[in-house]
């Protein structure tokens, strides 16, 4: 009986511990500075979503499902959007948008993609002047047809260099008929 009765005594005074007026003015800032931290960080994540840390607000984000291509850069792939492009046959053959404002961009503000009209390697595919990291990437880039000679064996090339070189050693033929294409590069191979 005496044990029962000391027990009752301590939870007694553990009770009355809590109605210390040092101990709940403690629990009220505590309880105070959890909820300054709480209301903080709701409102740097909702500052985050709005786009107001310095950015533009764009809206919500969703996805949506469209084709994604592939070309070289370097000997290694990239995988690229087409959107928009500066020929209204063109824009229609590849169901993109057509821009004539894109027809307007000079020539030298915009990187060589290689095209391959007729025999190809296998596996060939267009070729890049540049890529996202390099200091004269762009996602504009203006059209070079090239098309291996008569008599030439095609053989795949993996880089702006080499399509130069094979053009150099008359190997390709290149015409430049003045179309420009927005086709950023998303994805970076290695």
């Amino acid at each position: 009986m005496l044990v029962i009765a000391e027990k009752a005594k301590k939870a007694a005074i553990g009770r009355r511990a809590w109605l210390r007026p040092e101990v709940i003015l403690m629990t009220r800032k505590i309880s105070l500075a959890l909820f300054a931290l709480f209301a903080l960080l709701a409102t740097a994540v909702a500052a985050l979503a709005a786009g107001s840390a310095g950015h533009p607000g764009m809206g919500p984000m969703s996805r949506i499902m469209r084709p994604a291509m592939h070309g070289f850069y370097d000997g290694h792939k990239d995988t690229f959007l087409n959107t928009d492009v500066s020929d209204k046959a063109q824009a229609q053959q590849m169901h993109i948008n057509f821009s004539s404002m894109l027809g307007k961009v000079p020539m030298p503000d915009t990187d060589d993609i290689y095209f391959f009209q007729g025999r190809t390697a296998p596996g060939q595919l267009p070729v890049f002047g540049s890529e996202p990291g390099e200091s004269d990437y762009t996602p504009l880039w203006h059209e070079e047809i090239v098309t291996w000679k008569a008599g030439v064996t095609p053989t795949l090339l993996k880089s702006d260099t080499d399509v130069e070189a094979a053009v150099k050693q008359g190997n390709l033929s290149k015409s430049e008929p003045h179309i420009i294409l927005n086709c950023p590069i998303v994805k970076v191979g290695r």
